[in-house]
């Protein structure tokens, strides 16, 4: 990884569990800030923003206000 402490590429669903958005988040190795680029699953809304890296991660839309959350892949199937 280099020069970033915590990268990944997650698909988000929708409050009806459908597959219809994704976020990427990168937070390099010398910052507490995390670079993030999302489609939201409810509205649709692309953007990048920077948010305080924090684990348990998530964002707010800003459009529509959907929490979008990174729950930890350890041990999901």
């Amino acid at each position: 990884m280099g020069q970033y402490r915590y990268i990944t590429k997650r698909v988000l669903q929708s409050r009806a569990g459908e597959d219809r958005g994704s976020i990427m988040v990168a937070v390099k190795a010398d910052s507490d800030a995390a670079d993030v680029k999302y489609v939201c699953p409810e509205c649709q809304d692309a953007r990048q923003i920077s948010e305080t890296w924090k684990r348990p991660f998530s964002v707010k839309c800003v459009k529509c206000g959907f929490r979008m959350s990174l729950p930890k892949l350890k041990g999901k199937k």
